[in-house]
């Protein structure tokens, strides 16, 4: 039997503006370092363990040009596991966003949903808090997706709530307004702004 591949074209842009806005440019050096000293305390060591295996699936994710789905399921429970067992290491939540956007990838929705949900309420001072709720409100507001509007205007409107002055509420308020809409319908109203 053929496995299926899946497109990492979201995965990877939102991955790689996570892990910029995540490393603020400091380098892979200093980020494992920060890591070592997080890790160190938590768990009695199995962190450091944990890390190293995420960390290498995530390598070979991020190398590959489609992600064959048992690569992936890997992937999502190393994720899982570091952000499980170490949640007072810094990287937690992103292992946990990664873990998230990689379900969706492989279109495993239901635990998408779970993994961005757990991110968003386990970290609440999660750094980018604001694209993991975006991302779990785009699973309900894609039709192809979770499909429940009302669920994803709730999630964006906490984002705007909960972010008023940043990119993410802008760009929620922009969802909300487009919420029900079909594509044939959006097509139309940017030629219409556009001409």
């Amino acid at each position: 039997m053929i496995k299926p591949n899946y497109s990492l074209k979201a995965f990877a842009s939102i991955s790689l503006a996570i892990v910029l806005v995540s490393c603020g440019g400091n380098g892979d050096e200093k980020k494992t370092e920060v890591v070592k000293t997080d890790t160190v305390v938590v768990n009695n060591g199995n962190c450091s363990s944990f890390y190293r295996d995420a960390k290498s699936l995530d390598s070979t994710l991020m190398k590959e040009t489609t992600v064959k789905k048992d690569l992936a399921e890997r992937a999502i429970n190393a994720f899982n596991t570091y952000a499980s067992e170490c949640m007072n290491d810094s990287l937690a939540p992103i292992f946990l966003l990664k873990a998230g956007q990689v379900a969706q990838s492989i279109a495993n929705y239901k635990q998408a949903e779970v993994l961005l949900r757990k991110c968003t309420t386990a970290f609440p001072n999660f750094r980018n808090r604001g694209a993991a709720l975006f991302l779990l409100a785009q699973l309900f507001d894609e039709s192809t997706m979770l499909n429940n509007e009302a669920e994803a205007k709730t999630i964006y409107e906490d984002i705007i709530k909960s972010y008023p002055s940043t990119a993410w509420a802008r760009d929620a308020k922009a969802s909300i307004a487009n919420l029900g809409k079909t594509d044939e319908q959006l097509i139309q109203e940017f030629l219409k702004k556009n001409k």
